[in-house]
């Protein structure tokens, strides 16, 4: 996504009247309080993203058996089954101004969707695959991650998995919401990149990092829905996407599951939730890369790209570094990273250990504020 003027949609489905943001005009997709599926218009920060068979010479002849060819295999079979799985955890939410999505966090009634989506409204429902609602309270939101928790009076709810490992680029990826009031409405495509970030408006959204970029469809009204794996499991919330207007073609973004139940579980703990930011880019060495780069190191993250001015540009990372611990932690994952800066504040000064020119050195990071 380049750094032109887009207008990006945070699909909360939202009445007619909603504003267009400055800068980067983000839409929610809120929708109007029905599932019969409008299609007003377009918002910003829309809460509502073999062998021949031939005879043999000399043979005796014999009865010819024909087996009947078998049926059309259908590609899409397993999304089929996988929907069968997931759909039942994802719900409608519906506010007095609009409707988004949401996921059954827990089987006590706890339900995550995005801060955009309850932001839209003051009081809250949620509709179930069964086609019951219910009242729901608002346990917490943080802006900064757009994640926020619901709360309904039931038990026994189908709660979704969530993966707690980030997807591999090109996986298959289902999108499952209420895109413009159509309840419990399915897209199927890939993952289609990691690790992506969202300018933010400054009267309207915060910038949103490390997403997921999928070409699922995502509408507005999919905020807050499930992006899931070919197991049924939750990869990402549905957030954003750019829609055909600035010559996108199925560009969507989800935050990542592992950043959803990490802010889920400090809501719900009634915790301040952390952001700390280190400011990088950055992939799994593997050893494809290690030796086609020559580098010694047998695990660590390659940093691809240091944004300007962050504290790991102040620090003196590269791009081409290894990062091969952080604060004392091994780095053999992407999600090692972000587990490890989960665990500390802005502001906190941590050792970071870098692999540069196949020699090894230690750099102290002040970590900033997402």
């Amino acid at each position: 996504m380049t750094r032109q003027r887009l207008s990006l949609f945070l699909p909360t489905l939202g009445l007619i009247a909603a504003l267009v943001a400055g800068c980067v005009q983000v839409s929610s997709a809120t929708a109007p309080p029905t599932t019969t599926g409008t299609t007003q218009g377009t918002t910003q920060n829309a809460a509502l993203p073999g062998s021949s068979g031939a005879p043999v010479a000399g043979a005796a002849s014999s009865p010819t058996t024909s087996t009947a060819p078998a049926g059309p295999v259908d590609p899409f079979a397993p999304v089929v089954e996988i929907v069968k799985q997931a759909q039942p955890s994802v719900v409608t939410v519906i506010t007095e101004n609009g409707l988004g999505s949401g996921i059954i966090y827990s089987a006590d009634g706890r339900i995550v969707t995005n801060n955009h989506v309850v932001a839209s409204g003051t009081t809250y429902k949620v509709a179930f695959a069964s086609g019951e609602q219910v009242p729901a309270t608002l346990v917490g939101t943080d802006p900064a991650t757009d994640v926020a928790v619901l709360k309904v009076d039931k038990t026994g709810l189908p709660a979704a998995t969530f993966e707690q490992n980030l997807p591999q680029v090109g996986q298959l990826a289902v999108a499952i919401g209420s895109p413009l009031g159509f309840e419990n409405s399915v897209t199927a495509g890939i993952v289609s990149g990691l690790q992506r970030t969202i300018p933010g408006s400054a009267q309207e959204s915060a910038a949103l990092v490390d997403l997921i970029q999928t070409d699922a469809a995502i509408s507005p009204g999919n905020s807050g829905g499930a992006l899931v794996d070919a197991d049924s499991h939750v990869i990402g919330m549905n957030v954003a996407y750019i829609p055909p207007a600035q010559s996108a073609v199925s560009i969507g973004f989800a935050i990542p599951a592992t950043t959803v139940t990490s802010v889920a579980d400090d809501l719900i703990a009634g915790k301040a939730v952390q952001h700390a930011f280190l400011g990088v880019r950055y992939g799994t060495l593997t050893p494809e890369i290690a030796q086609q780069y020559a580098i010694h190191s047998d695990h660590g993250l390659i940093v691809l790209d240091v944004q300007s001015g962050t504290p790991a540009d102040q620090a003196g990372i590269k791009p081409g570094d290894v990062i091969v611990s952080v604060d004392g932690q091994q780095m053999n994952q992407v999600e090692d990273l972000i587990a490890a800066l989960h665990q500390h504040a802005p502001g906190d000064t941590i050792p970071i250990v870098i692999e540069r020119n196949n020699d090894q050195q230690t750099l102290q990071v002040t970590l900033g504020n997402q």
